[in-house]
């Protein structure tokens, strides 16, 4: 279903040395997984003979009943084509491999091989077992199948490898290679034994993992059935997608389990598309093991698409990472004051949202110059459509903040221009409000000037992303702090800030709940009746400009994510719109000020996100 794949991560309840009774529980956990929708189901590290089974690996009895296991095990997968990946031990003449089985329909495939085989307490691997060499084959039965370290496995448009336990660890870890080949998936299968920290360790490497190769882990560990002689293995499963987690279970369960995480391989395509350092690595070319295409999910069930995908959901990290992105908007503005040896920072508050965050990091940019706060010069400019409201929480807010605090009325300057270029005043046009934010800009600039400031911008990314601005009004500014910040993640900022500043929370927390406005019109002027909710704008953009995601996509992705929120008559007049300002306000961008890149997205013309203004959306429309 559009692309999307289920996998399963399966720990049977095994029975050490007892490859009979594994391949009956193990073909039992596959049917499950069949009956949930899953096209890839892993099985830990030798799930089929027990990782635990010491010097019985060399005995031929074992690796027998392994091998007949295998058969059986691939007679259950016949009329699949979904992907069964078990751990056992595979001999070869004088030689014994740690060995991943891949099974299709009925058929042994290929035997990916362990080549990192460590020698510590519990896993003393090299005592029994040997690392086989890329490209050699292995005989099953009357069938040769590919066999070695880091195969290529190509499932219809599907690319995956296999890597087993430690081979994670290594220098040049075997997916590296198989991933610069395009593999998307990364299966790992392991047996490690449970220490105290070893899930957030874990959840650690499987994510540095993910980001380094730009595609998906999914990690499965050895139960708690294996022998406890000398440790316990506790079946935990991580799953991470280009460096975020995105399922995990912390294991120890008594029974077989499954964890189910459905995935996009075509994100993380796009992904190595736009990051350079894709296009120029050296590799080793690999010849692909070919496989069926699996069926795809069939639901999106276990699809983590997030509704607010900028920040981590988890308050704790939330707070760490807003912390972090008014670190980075005040140490660039700092850095900018110190480059112009400006002495003010200038900038108009008219107590939204918008001016808020970019009032306190000016406050954050003060505190790391060693600057008294007065050294900000805010500006009201109140006009036809300023509410009392507003208006209030500006002046409460910048004296809480001991900012220098002026009010200048543009109603008689605007009424002045006006007449100058001969505009009725009460035909409350593009003219009537466009003139209200140019004005602002210009008494913005001249006051600087005059007092050797910065004019700072407060302008966030999704109304970059909309051209929601007046152009050449609050479109401009000599630096502007919000521009990498979305509307949502803004929220999140400034309710970050009123949870750790309580003095500032009353007014921070009324500025939150009023609604967004440009106020240039009199009366109710409410931006999300007029565009749409920001919630729905700031999830296309992510998913559009990170995973290149079209029309269709982005309405199947929203309606999934704002299942409960919005609905789909909703979500569709959203995106046409977001499609059709997106395309034709790039001029707005191509002219934006300097400003840092803080969070994941930016439209900065500086190096982030270049297109040509007059772009055609033709291909792009949702009508």
């Amino acid at each position: 279903m559009g692309g999307v794949y289920r996998l399963a991560a399966a720990v049977p309840e095994l029975r050490v040395a007892d490859p009979e009774t594994n391949a009956e529980r193990i073909g039992d956990l596959w049917r499950a997984a069949l009956g949930k929708g899953a096209g890839f189901v892993l099985f830990p590290e030798l799930a089929l003979s027990g990782c635990s089974c010491g010097d019985l690996f060399g005995q031929p009895r074992l690796l027998e009943a392994c091998e007949t296991a295998l058969q059986a095990l691939a007679a259950v997968t016949a009329g699949s084509q979904a992907v069964m990946m078990v751990g056992l031990p595979v001999a070869d003449g004088v030689r014994l491999y740690n060995g991943v089985a891949v099974i299709q329909n009925g058929r042994i495939l290929a035997i990916v091989t362990k080549s990192v085989l460590p020698e510590t307490r519990g896993h003393r691997e090299r005592r029994w077992f040997s690392a086989a060499q890329l490209g050699t084959t292995l005989t099953l039965g009357c069938q040769t199948v590919p066999c070695g370290p880091g195969l290529l496995l190509a499932a219809g448009e599907v690319s995956f490898t296999i890597e087993i336990g430690q081979d994670m660890e290594a220098l040049l870890p075997p997916a590296a290679n198989a991933a610069l080949n395009g593999a998307e998936l990364v299966f790992r299968p392991a047996a490690e034994l449970a220490v105290a920290g070893g899930m957030a360790a874990l959840r650690s490497a499987v994510s540095a993992h993910s980001r380094q190769l730009c595609g998906v882990v999914i990690s499965c560990g050895a139960g708690v059935h294996e022998s406890t002689g000398g440790g316990v293995y506790g079946g935990q499963v991580c799953v991470a997608q280009a460096g975020d987690v995105i399922v995990e279970d912390s294991g120890f369960h008594r029974s077989g389990h499954l964890v189910l995480a459905d995935v996009k391989p075509d994100w993380m395509r796009h992904l190595r598309r736009t990051q350079t350092h894709w296009k120029d690595m050296p590799y080793c070319r690999l010849q692909p093991v070919r496989l069926a295409a699996p069926t795809t999910a069939p639901d999106w069930t276990h699809f983590a698409v997030k509704p607010h995908p900028y920040a981590p959901e988890e308050p704790d990290a939330s707070a760490v990472w807003c912390r972090e992105l008014l670190n980075i908007q005040a140490a660039a503005l700092a850095g900018r004051m110190e480059a112009a040896r400006a002495e003010r920072m200038v900038m108009g508050f008219s107590g939204g949202l918008d001016s808020t965050l970019a009032l306190l990091v000016c406050a954050e940019c003060c505190d790391l110059l060693n600057l008294p706060h007065s050294k900000i010069c805010c500006l009201t400019m109140p006009g036809f459509g300023t509410t009392s409201r507003t208006r209030g929480n500006a002046e409460s807010l910048a004296t809480a903040l001991g900012v220098e605090f002026r009010a200048v009325d543009i109603q008689p300057s605007v009424l002045q221009h006006f007449k100058d270029i001969n505009h009725n005043p009460g035909q409350h046009d593009v003219v009537y409000e466009n003139s209200q934010a140019r004005e602002r800009t210009q008494i913005l600039m001249d006051i600087a000037n005059g007092m050797n400031g910065l004019v700072v911008g407060t302008g966030d990314l999704s109304e970059i992303a909309l051209g929601w601005c007046t152009f050449n009004g609050d479109h401009m500014a000599m630096y502007g702090v919000n521009g990498s910040i979305p509307k949502t993640l803004m929220r999140t900022m400034v309710e970050f800030y009123a949870a750790t500043h309580p003095a500032l929370a009353p007014v921070l927390r009324d500025i939150l709940s009023t609604p967004v406005s440009p106020e240039l019109l009199p009366g109710a002027q409410e931006t999300e009746r007029i565009l749409g909710s920001y919630e729905l704008h700031d999830f296309f953009l992510y998913h559009f400009v990170k995973y290149g995601e079209g029309p269709d996509m982005l309405q199947a992705l929203a309606e999934h994510a704002f299942a409960s929120i919005h609905d789909a008559a909703e979500i569709r007049q959203a995106l046409s719109l977001f499609v059709r300002r997106f395309f034709t306000q790039q001029f707005k961008r191509n002219t934006s000020p300097d400003g840092p890149k803080a969070s994941e997205i930016s439209l900065s013309p500086h190096g982030d996100w270049e297109m040509p203004s007059d772009a055609s959306f033709h291909a792009w429309r949702t009508e």
